[in-house]
C-alpha cells in the first residue's frame, strides 16, 4: 500500500490529454489571453471595491463563511492567496469587458428576439409505448389519475421521480423543436397530447408560460451569451500554437504505442 505519492506537472498534463479535456483547457487559456489583451486595448481599469465585491460573491457561492473554510477551499484547489486574487481579478475583468462590448446591444437584441426569451415551467414523463402514453393522457384529462402519480410510477431516476418529473423553467431553445411548438402553444395548466420523439413518447404537463422581462438577471445573461459567442469567434479565427515543456513532450512521445 502506497503511503506517499508524488504527482508532477507532466502527470497532470498527461492525464488531461488522456481524459480528452485538452481542447477545453486550451480554449480556457486562450479565452483569458484574449480577454486580457482586449481589456488592455479598451483601457478597462479595475477598482479595489469591485474586487472586494466579486470576492465576497465567490465566497458566498462557495459557502466560504469562515476564514478556515476559505483556506480549506484554497488548499483543495491548490491555490495560493495570490492566485485566488488573480482568479477574482480575471472574473471582474471578464465581466467588465463583456459589459463594455455588449451592454448597449441588449435591448435591441431582446426586442428583436423576444419570443426566444419566453420560458415555460414543465413536468415530463417519458414512456416507450405510444398506446400507453395515450391511455395515461386520457386518464389525466378525465381526472382519473394525476400527473404526479404517473411520475412516481414511470420515472426511474429517484431525484426526478421525487420532483414529480419537474424540468424547471426553460426557454424555447432548450426544448426539442417538436416539443417547443406544443409547449408554447399551450394554455396552462395543461397536459399535452403525447409527443413521439427518437428518445421516447413524452407526456408533458405545462404548469406556466413565463413572459420575458428585461430585468438585471436576463440582461446579464444576454450579455454573457453575446460575450461567449464573441470569444468563440475570436478563438476559431486564430492559429493557436501550443508549446509544452521539452520533458513533457518527450514523455508524451515515449508513451505513444507503436503501430503494429
Amino acid at each position: 500500500m502506497l503511503k506517499h505519492l508524488t504527482i508532477t506537472c507532466s502527470d497532470i498534463i498527461h492525464d488531461i490529454k488522456l481524459s480528452c479535456q485538452f481542447p477545453e483547457v486550451v480554449e480556457a487559456i486562450a479565452s483569458q489571453k484574449i480577454i486580457t489583451e482586449a481589456a488592455k486595448e479598451a483601457g478597462i481599469q479595475i477598482e479595489k471595491a469591485e474586487l472586494q465585491q466579486q470576492g465576497d460573491k465567490l465566497r458566498l457561492e462557495k459557502k466560504l463563511i469562515k476564514a478556515k473554510d476559505t483556506w480549506a477551499w484554497l488548499k483543495k484547489h491548490h491555490l495560493s492567496l495570490d492566485e485566488f486574487e488573480e482568479l477574482i481579478y480575471n472574473q471582474v475583468l471578464s465581466n467588465k469587458l463583456a459589459n463594455h462590448f455588449f451592454s448597449t446591444h441588449v435591448e435591441k437584441l431582446f426586442y428583436q428576439n423576444q419570443l426566444e426569451y419566453v420560458a415555460a415551467a414543465t413536468y415530463e414523463v417519458i414512456v416507450e409505448d405510444r398506446d400507453l402514453a395515450l391511455e395515461l393522457f386520457f386518464e389525466i384529462e378525465e381526472g382519473e389519475i394525476s400527473f404526479s402519480d404517473i411520475a412516481r410510477q414511470y420515472i426511474q431516476e429517484p431525484e426526478l421521480r421525487r420532483a414529480g418529473g419537474y424540468q424547471g423553467v426553460r426557454r424555447r431553445r432548450e426544448f426539442r423543436p417538436e416539443i417547443a411548438a406544443a409547449v408554447f402553444a399551450a394554455t396552462p395548466p395543461q397536459i399535452l397530447k403525447p409527443i413521439t420523439t427518437p428518445k421516447g413518447v413524452y407526456l408533458i404537463w405545462v404548469e406556466e408560460i413565463i413572459q420575458p422581462q428585461l430585468d438585471d438577471e436576463l440582461r446579464q445573461q444576454i450579455i454573457s451569451e453575446l460575450f461567449s459567442d464573441w470569444l468563440k469567434q475570436k478563438i476559431n479565427s486564430m492559429d493557436i500554437v501550443i508549446e509544452l515543456d521539452k520533458d513533457i513532450n518527450m514523455q508524451s512521445q515515449n508513451e505513444v504505442p507503436k503501430q503494429a
